[in-house]
């Protein structure tokens, strides 16, 4: 297939974007950054991390996306007492018929946030991973796929951090994009009041079927990614691994560990997602910049030289991004 043949199935086939963020866009009011990468993470198959202070419409956000979508929506408060069996169901013994059954749990739904997933212990995030990567469930002896699409939102509450558990880099690193959320404008917060007093609530109406996500998903692998969009992504994140080497003799320092192999598959999957949002049925660098951070910023591991000079990695990616050249 060339590339025109590409650009017009895409053209064809993300129609459907628009109407979606329109949709979304009644509801939510603002925040136009995280339906954006909400969008890509659903396209590329890929789970997101999200970083913000309360109230800033996560579950909102992620509910009014399952409605648009049609698909089963499942909210998870983790907590430090939480079990894995709260999570994923467990055995339980039928009198009847005098054998154990399984009960399944909030895991098996198509849109998951799990809300302040660092307060909840190391066998909670264990059973979580399973389900994340091997997109499985194991109850007893018995293992159950969970139906696509299946997409776990988790957040994270960057101010209070009494009683949380730090999250295992391997556990991070299967997170596909780690969004920031900031406050909303002081016109949007307006319309925010105006709406939430007003008599009733907007709600969002279906607009696009499961199954069309799952083909649109097919049609983002198929966008046109050039070799010279390959190799650029290749030298940013060898720049994460080895910034002597490539010039950024500074950075050494203040990087103790770059982007792995799955940040690169990661970082082209959702360009591609991107170019797709953006009705291009091929990548170009800028798609690949646009989202260098939401890749990146939960992938390289800081020095304590790094902290103690209040680096970022965002920081960091910003130096990388300026040295490495653009094809």
């Amino acid at each position: 297939m060339d590339i025109r043949e590409i650009n017009e199935k895409v053209q064809r086939e993300s129609s459907f974007v628009d109407l979606l963020t329109l949709e979304l866009g009644k509801v939510i009011i603002g925040q136009k950054y995280m339906v954006e990468r909400l969008l890509i993470g659903l396209l590329s198959n890929g789970h997101i991390l999200l970083e913000g202070v309360p109230g800033l419409a996560k579950t909102l956000a992620i509910k009014s996306l399952a409605s648009a979508i049609q698909v089963k929506f499942s909210r998870l408060q983790f907590t430090p007492d939480l079990l894995p069996a709260d999570l994923i169901g467990t055995m339980i013994y039928n009198q009847k018929q005098e054998e154990f059954t399984v009960r399944k749990g909030p895991i098996f739904a198509n849109l998951i946030l799990a809300d302040e997933i660092n307060r909840a212990p190391a066998k909670v995030q264990s059973a979580l991973l399973e389900a994340m990567q091997e997109r499985q469930v194991t109850i007893g002896d018995q293992s159950f796929r969970l139906e696509e699409p299946f997409l776990v939102l988790a957040t994270q509450n960057p101010i209070e951090q009494e009683g949380t558990y730090p999250l295992p880099e391997a556990q991070v690193d299967r997170f596909m994009l780690k969004i920031v959320i900031g406050y909303p404008s002081k016109e949007e917060e307006k319309l925010i009041i105006r709406e939430n007093i007003a008599a009733t609530f907007p709600t969002t109406s279906p607009i696009i079927s499961p199954q069309e996500i799952l083909n649109a998903r097919n049609t983002v692998r198929e966008v046109y990614m050039d070799e010279k969009i390959e190799q650029y992504i290749v030298d940013i994140l060898y720049a994460t691994r080895f910034p002597a080497e490539c010039k950024l003799g500074k950075l050494s320092q203040l990087i103790s560990y770059g982007g792995s192999p799955r940040a690169s598959i990661s970082l082209a999957l959702a360009s591609k997602a991107y170019a797709f949002i953006k009705r291009r049925g091929y990548v170009i660098p800028e798609d690949v910049r646009a989202l260098c951070a939401d890749v990146l910023r939960h992938r390289i591991g800081l020095t304590y030289e790094a902290e103690a000079e209040n680096v970022t990695t965002e920081h960091i990616i910003n130096e990388i991004l300026n040295a490495v050249e653009v094809p």
